[in-house]
């Protein structure tokens, strides 16, 4: 008999997330404690998900339960960048439902956060779990793992194909497929596959959890809301980026140093991103925009600041694929460090299945708007155009003819 797809619930634990969400946790507890925010769900493509409403609403009800076990912090004392009064506070923590709102409004789905960040920060990526997982038993109950596995290996077979020998040893791809991942169990098959049969070479999950069961590396740094709230947080606008990064490193001194460029757009990132940042960052992370272009905006830089880019590294995490990884890693070879976080292609690419184009961003930050811009148009997102007039404007970054 085929081994199903799905599990009996969609949420395992309080560590069934990914990594960054835990390291902006903790600097949030340390610098902003006090902090409201606001967050909003987006379906990109208008997908009707009404028809889930009640199974969505009975998983959500079901992360309450969750708490760490004295196993599970244990393991969390061994990444040293945790630090022991986090650690209490996350033991202490439980998912509190009141300052979840789920409806319908306006024949939608309506999802909105709104609380402490300190206490609604760890929702957004079981949310987005949630609700790609219940979709998906709704439309495609029959999907087993054996279907996953023939498409994942039918993905190797053609990395083998298609690279040398060379390209396999130095391409670095990690897993970053929780928050849209088909099911949970499918996020586990990968991540077992890739661990044991990846050809290249496999440096670790995004989710903590999975790291945990298998014994190998969680990965990630900060996410768009750490510099968006950051819009809100600072004494003037114009210095936003520059204060959520200072931040950053007198946190983790050193630690998770892979900056993220495009919540206002590389070239407005890179504007704030002197020598000094240039040397305590290890590197950069791209998530929208043309990859290749953008990495030649970072060497560029680089070499303009006077370091050596074969001293830092680029991790890519653009709705990539093997073939487009492969393609990036042969532009880049040689002229700077890359490695490739790949989500949806791995976690949910299976024969027949439509995946979903979700998000659940930050809106709001102590009562006012907050925006990520993005080197995509498509991935502009605030609830105030004016607001996005504005930081346009201070940033000097053009209008978009095609939002």
């Amino acid at each position: 008999m085929s081994e199903s797809a799905f599990a009996d619930r969609s949420v395992q634990n309080l560590l069934d997330t990914d990594l960054y969400k835990l390291t902006m946790m903790q600097a949030v507890l340390h610098n902003y404690p006090n902090v409201d925010v606001e967050w909003e769900l987006r379906c990109r493509n208008g997908e009707d998900l009404r028809p889930y409403l009640d199974e969505i609403r009975h998983q959500i009800e079901r992360l309450s339960e969750l708490s760490l076990s004295a196993e599970q912090l244990e393991f969390l004392e061994t990444i040293h960048f945790l630090k022991p009064d986090f650690l209490r506070f996350l033991g202490l923590f439980r998912f509190n439902l009141r300052y979840l709102h789920l409806g319908i409004e306006d024949d939608q789905l309506c999802l909105r956060l709104r609380g402490p960040w300190l206490h609604v920060i760890l929702f957004e990526v079981p949310l987005l779990a949630i609700i790609t997982e219940v979709r998906n038993r709704s439309r495609y109950a029959d999907i087993t793992l054996e279907q996953v596995r023939e498409q994942l290996y039918r993905k190797f077979d053609w990395l083998t194909a298609n690279a040398s020998q060379d390209e396999l040893n130095g391409l670095q791809v990690a897993d970053f497929g929780t928050r849209r991942r088909f099911s949970y169990r499918v996020q586990e098959e990968v991540v077992s596959v890739l661990k044991h049969d990846f050809p290249g070479r496999f440096v670790g999950t995004s989710n903590v959890h999975l790291a945990r069961e298998m014994n190998i590396k969680p990965l990630g740094t900060m996410a768009h809301e750490w510099i968006m709230a950051h819009q809100q947080l600072g004494p003037r606008l114009i210095d936003s980026q520059i204060a959520a990064l200072d931040c950053w490193v007198r946190e983790y001194r050193g630690l998770l140093g892979i900056a993220l460029t495009d919540t206002l757009t590389m070239d407005a990132f890179l504007g704030d991103f002197d020598l000094y940042f240039a040397k305590l960052f290890d590197g950069l992370r791209h998530d929208s925009g043309d990859p290749v272009r953008w990495a030649e905006k970072a060497i560029a830089h680089y070499k303009h600041l006077g370091i050596d880019p074969m001293t830092k590294t680029l991790v890519f995490s653009d709705g990539l694929t093997l073939p487009r990884s492969l393609e990036i890693f042969r532009a880049l070879h040689g002229r700077i460090n890359v490695s490739f976080g790949i989500g949806t292609h791995l976690t949910c690419d299976i024969p027949g299945v439509a995946p979903m184009s979700i998000v659940l961003k930050m809106t709001d930050c102590n009562g006012s708007p907050v925006a990520k811009i993005s080197d995509e148009a498509a991935k502009t997102q605030c609830r105030d155009p004016n607001f996005v007039a504005y930081l346009r404007h201070v940033f000097k970054v053009p209008d978009s003819p095609k939002e």
